[in-house]
């Protein structure tokens, strides 16, 4: 079985987070498009790393994702900021698919209102005055249909648990040895 996620990026992006969400999904045999918020293919990571996304948001948004996934970043801002992202998120939602999202874009979950009042997540700890909930002090939160991740450094296990729910323990296991981590 395969999935499709979509990792939709902005200028400011955390690269760490970033690159470690495409490249665990994909290890994983996961189909992940990357799109760009801008004008160019070419998006501007926080400390100096450039990516070419895969397709301009606009049209990468029409295809359906079994998961969006939002690396955090100063890019948050812009991600919040994006009309036709909030709303595809909430067409993920209603949907009843997979929501995640690391270090400071759970704000853009709350922003979009696609969290439930009762539904736990974690962040990076300066956001959590922005969040309108409880954030938990842990790497990762998985509840119900939403992921959430803490910060840069919780990277590689945020991507195998998003791994693990779209394809199974098996397959994150064996993703995970090939690294060589035990972090699952």
């Amino acid at each position: 079985m395969s999935a499709k996620v979509l990792v939709p990026l902005a200028d400011g992006f955390e690269e760490i987070e970033a690159v470690t969400i495409i490249d665990v999904l994909r290890r994983g045999g996961v189909d992940v498009v990357t799109a760009h918020l801008g004008e160019s293919s070419a998006v501007h990571g926080a400390h100096g790393l450039t990516m070419k996304a895969g397709a301009p948001f606009a049209a990468a948004a029409e295809a359906e994702y079994d998961a969006i996934v939002l690396p955090g970043g100063p890019g948050t801002e812009a991600l919040r900021a994006c009309g036709p992202l909030i709303e595809r998120l909430r067409r993920q939602k209603s949907d009843g698919k997979l929501i995640c999202a690391i270090c400071a874009a759970p704000l853009v979950l709350v922003e979009a209102g696609v969290l439930e009042p009762e539904q736990h997540v974690t962040c990076y700890p300066t956001c959590v005055m922005d969040l309108d909930r409880p954030c938990a002090g842990v790497p990762v939160v998985a509840d119900r249909n939403v992921i959430t991740g803490q910060a840069p450094g919780a990277a590689l296990l945020f991507s195998l648990v998003v791994l693990k729910t779209l394809l199974g323990d098996s397959v994150a296991k064996k993703v995970a040895r090939g690294m060589v981590t035990d972090v699952l």
